[in-house]
């Protein structure tokens, strides 16, 4: 074990810069479909990054010209942001219900599933209805996540556990994920062994993410007074084959991952 003791409640998001390396995205491709989005649809330089992690993709679409703020949960990953990805402005807030005095913002931008720690039909109200209030009238909500209708009589990320390893500060880092559907609750769960090979033992860590279908999505936004203007499996940053420069939205709603661009009606 590393006598800086890495194998702690939550390994990769209280340390940031093992999360970066096990999760690398060397082109930023998260941040640059994100300001594709931003662009394409004409919104306003003042943006809101969600669950922002480590800063990289707030740090990308400061890069592209915007005012940007970064919010997460995370005090270890906002002061890895501070630190290594400078620019935006970086603040605590849960996603869930927040109200920040950096805003109104032009967009909200929400990656990587982060919305999906919106376990229950009130927690997503309440992000939805935090974005509402911190979003200008026309506002954009940018978002890309799991899509719930994959496992709709697919079993193939269920039916064996997904190994990965890496190499980082010169411990090699192997983890075991397994995924399970609680269909009562409507979440996917996760369980994920950490081994090291430095002789620390084994570490689980759990968490879940809301399974949300593409037409329970655009009923909630409705609610909430935002017009849906893409909804798509792909491509996009974490797709197969990846979303890359001019790539055109898709027109389906069935892969694993859900891509999504909202805006909050103006109103008279």
């Amino acid at each position: 074990m590393h006598p800086d003791n890495l194998l702690t409640d939550n390994l990769l998001t209280d340390n940031p810069e093992l999360y970066e390396a096990r999760f690398p995205d060397t082109e930023r491709l998260a941040g640059r479909w994100a300001e594709d989005c931003l662009r394409r649809h004409r919104a306003g330089s003042r943006v809101l990054d969600l669950g922002c992690g480590t800063g990289r993709d707030a740090a990308s679409l400061h890069r592209a010209g915007r005012t940007v703020v970064g919010a997460d949960l995370s005090a270890a990953m906002l002061a890895h942001a501070r630190t290594h990805h400078p620019g935006p402005a970086y603040v605590h807030a849960d996603l869930r219900d927040f109200a920040l005095d950096q805003g109104p913002f032009d967009a909200v931008v929400c990656l990587d599933s982060a919305l999906l720690y919106c376990h229950t039909n009130a927690e997503l109200d309440g992000f939805l209805a935090s974005c509402r209030r911190g979003l200008t009238p026309g506002g954009l909500l940018v978002a890309e996540m799991r899509n719930g209708a994959f496992f709709l009589g697919r079993t193939e990320l269920l039916d064996a556990p997904a190994v990965h390893d890496f190499t980082w500060r010169g411990t090699t880092y192997t983890s075991t994920t397994t995924l399970s559907v609680d269909r009562a609750a409507q979440l996917l769960r996760r369980t994920r062994i950490w081994t090291a090979d430095d002789g620390s033992p084994p570490h689980a860590q759990r968490s879940a993410w809301r399974l949300l279908f593409p037409q329970e999505l655009r009923y909630a936004l409705a609610a909430h007074g935002f017009e849906v203007l893409e909804l798509h499996d792909g491509p996009g940053p974490r797709t197969d084959p990846a979303w890359h420069e001019g790539a055109a939205p898709g027109a389906s709603a069935d892969g694993d991952r859900l891509h999504l661009v909202a805006r909050l009606a103006r109103h008279d």
